[in-house]
């Protein structure tokens, strides 16, 4: 099966995306520490998705990896309207990005049992 017909994929690839607009105007020394690792986390999820969907016997194990950056992301996000990067609905929406592919994630480790 390929992986960017699912739908886990599509949403992280759209939230790459978003991430990767939002980032383009941080301040100079926010870009290269916080953007970027916001970008890089997110690209970390998408590269644990097509391993997961590959790898039956260690999905649970790449399930609960994209969990946990899920996370990180979603924190990091936080920081982000906190310290008035982003918007607030710029912020919800990506939160929903991240709530559908925690969601999507919680459903393939409850399968990998």
């Amino acid at each position: 099966m390929r992986t960017d017909n699912l739908p886990i994929y599509r949403v992280t690839y759209e939230l790459l995306k978003r991430i990767t607009q939002n980032t383009r105007n941080f301040p100079r020394d926010l870009k290269p520490t916080l953007g970027e690792n916001l970008r890089q986390e997110t690209v970390d999820i998408i590269v644990y998705v097509y391993r997961a969907n590959f790898s039956k016997d260690r999905r649970k194990e790449y399930t609960h990896i994209i969990l946990e950056k899920v996370q990180t992301v979603e924190m990091m996000l936080r920081l982000c309207v906190d310290m008035q990067l982003i918007s607030k609905s710029k912020h919800g929406n990506l939160i929903e990005m991240t709530d559908q592919i925690g969601k999507q994630a919680q459903g393939w480790a409850k399968s990998a049992k």
